[in-house]
């Protein structure tokens, strides 16, 4: 026997991510592939695998730790031959896949943020052989048709493709459009709208109390839904985009199964239907995760269920202190509910700086009863009077507060890849235990006519991203089927990934965070602007926010570093962080930014002082202390 180290594996340029779950302890058996712990970033998770096979003799981590590649997570007693054979820490990705997963920004420059499925190498299955007939063929079927799936449908019709979408919703759109991104961004309106008007007493003007009607509120949400996503009905229609209903299955690498579904919901009609195809690209998504602890009660529901908004509860507790659980709070706050949040880790809002999120916690202070944070939920019951719900300390020795009862639990606890439910196996693609799917840049499988996209290839979870991989995906296709040397060589190559809390104020970032940097021992120069010295935020009565860039301060930088990351806190800073991540493309330094004329007076202008700032140069603010 020996002791041996367990390393995190390569996951490419990326670091810093927190361990949010330890699922072995001192004592197990554990085999080789076996899951260890889960780390995770901004939306989603992923899971480090054991490298051997052994037993558990010492945990090195803990939750909430900051893990990076070779950090190691425990000490294994392995048998002699597996000692003598053990391997330094394997590469975080299938032996057709040279993707690192992109968790966290981490190299000094931005560095290229790629798709990727979780750090599990995983065997190919052998696939299956179809012989049946066929009743529709196609040079690329499209599985799923949320913003990923839509979009890679119609860029390859565009590009001269016979394009099949299969669907199991009655619209287009997938979970963003129809109860997701879209929908709850119309309720956030009308939220910041109530919030703004609530303030003006204060200027002058006073619109009394608001009245509330939820059913014409619902209204107006089917309504922003369904003027999307007929658009999209009418674009495929114009694309000649064939739209197939109904639950895609592979029963081989060439045919797709699907169950045809009718209604506004998912009713199967219990016919079928085979597709051929030449290429298929995979969007199938993800859903929500379910703690299976929790009782089936309609006042248990997840963000779907969130949205069909059917009341404000008086107490309501959110399970995850993450952007979707906190956008949500922010709606059914403002219609008047009480919020409690439980977090495991120790502050909300992971995967943004401290010093943003700590502003934003100041100004929503008032929705809040409870933010317990390094706080575990455990158990869960339905009672007449709400869902009395359990916690206890994340942390050995921690304490936890006595079981609550509310109106209404929202489980935001993440999303899980449907990577399992599309009977990948029968193609030969592989995928990971979780549901991933590993993919190269250009988004290619395992199976090389065979692509995967958006939420199923993993992390950042986020439709914007999707769209992007898709537009790669049928280029790829359409070029390598046309002989089209340029389009063949599409990639996703993107440096960075921003992303957004539309919560009031709304918290945006990109690129590299001073947290990171830090912790990294990367040196930077921060240009931090307050907007107390803006005037159209101290005129709007937002002066609350910040806008804060960083450049590479290395020696090497010679003082003009490139920008490397930045982040907002106030209003519309979702609408201003692609100019920061235009930025960090085109590798630009403080000067570039502060010497481009932002209009005056606009918020986007902070964005140039915060430039100035780290130049020395801006006028705005207090001089610089020598």
């Amino acid at each position: 026997m020996a002791i041996i180290e367990i390393k995190v594996p390569d996951i490419g340029d990326f670091a810093e991510v927190t361990v949010i779950e330890l699922m072995v302890k001192v004592g197990d058996t554990i085999k080789a592939e076996q899951s260890l712990i889960t780390v995770e970033s901004d939306k989603a998770s992923m899971e480090i695998p054991a490298s051997q096979s052994g037993v558990v003799k010492e945990m090195k981590v803990k939750l909430g730790d900051k893990v990076s590649e070779g950090s190691v997570v425990l000490m294994l007693e392995v048998a002699g031959a597996d000692a003598a054979a053990a391997p330094s820490p394997a590469p975080a990705s299938s032996s057709t896949s040279n993707q690192p997963v992109a968790l966290v920004e981490s190299a000094p420059v931005a560095p290229k943020t790629v798709a990727s499925a979780p750090a599990v190498a995983v065997a190919a299955p052998a696939g299956a052989s179809y012989a049946g007939t066929v009743d529709l063929d196609c040079d690329v079927l499209v599985l799923g048709a949320g913003p990923g799936g839509y979009s890679a449908a119609f860029r390859a019709a565009d590009l001269g493709l016979k394009v099949v979408i299969v669907e199991r919703y009655a619209t287009l759109g997938g979970v963003c459009l129809n109860v997701g991104c879209i929908p709850s961004k119309a309720l956030l309106h009308v939220a910041s709208v109530m919030d703004e008007v609530s303030h003006m007493a204060d200027l002058g003007v006073d619109f009394g109390a608001p009245v509330v009607n939820i059913d014409k509120l619902r209204g107006h949400k089917e309504k922003v839904i369904g003027k999307l996503t007929g658009g999209l009905a009418a674009m495929a229609k114009m694309r000649k985009v064939t739209i197939v209903r109904g639950y895609g299955a592979f029963v081989s690498a060439n045919h797709v199964e699907v169950e045809e579904t009718t209604g506004t919901s998912q009713e199967k009609t219990g016919a079928k239907k085979v597709i051929g195809f030449k290429n298929a690209i995979i969007a199938a998504g993800s859903q929500a995760v379910r703690l299976p602890f929790m009782p089936e009660d309609p006042r248990v529901v997840d963000s779907t269920g969130a949205l069909a908004l059917k009341e404000v509860p008086k107490r309501m507790l959110i399970l995850g202190g993450g952007i979707i659980g906190l956008e949500m709070g922010t709606v059914y706050s403002t219609l008047g509910a009480r919020l409690d949040v439980v977090e495991m880790l120790d502050g909300l809002m992971q995967g943004a700086d401290r010093d943003l999120v700590k502003i934003w916690q100041k100004m929503n202070a008032k929705r809040f009863d409870n933010i317990m944070l390094k706080t575990k939920t455990v158990g869960a019951k339905a009672t007449p009077e709400g869902i009395e719900v359990t916690f206890a300390a994340a942390e050995e020795g921690g304490t936890a507060p006595a079981p609550q009862v509310y109106d209404l639990v929202l489980q935001a606890v993440g999303r899980t890849p449907n990577g399992k439910k599309i009977a990948a196996d029968k193609a030969g693609v592989a995928v990971t235990d979780r549901g991933f799917i590993n993919v190269d840049i250009q988004m290619r499988t395992n199976v090389p006519h065979i692509f995967a996209i958006g939420d199923i290839v993993g992390q950042p979870m986020l439709a914007h991203k999707a769209v992007h991989e898709a537009h790669v995906a049928a280029e790829v296709i359409a070029g390598e089927l046309q002989g089209n040397k340029e389009l063949a060589s599409a990639a996703f190559n993107a440096r960075v990934i921003p992303s957004v809390a539309y919560t009031d104020p709304e918290v945006a970032w990109v690129g590299l965070t001073e947290d990171q940097a830090k912790a990294q021992g990367i040196k930077v120069k921060k240009g931090l602007f307050p907007w107390t010295a803006s005037g159209r935020a101290i005129a709007n009565g937002r002066d609350e926010g910040v806008t804060k860039l960083l450049f590479d301060d290395s020696p090497e930088a010679h003082g003009h570093g490139k920008i490397l990351g930045g982040g907002m806190v106030g209003t519309h800073a979702g609408d201003m962080i692609g100019e920061i991540a235009l930025a960090i493309e085109m590798g630009a330094d403080a000067v570039d930014i502060g010497k481009t004329i932002h209009p005056h007076p606009t918020l986007g202008e902070s964005i140039g002082m915060a430039a100035e700032i780290a130049h020395g140069s801006c006028t705005d603010v207090p001089p610089a202390r020598k």
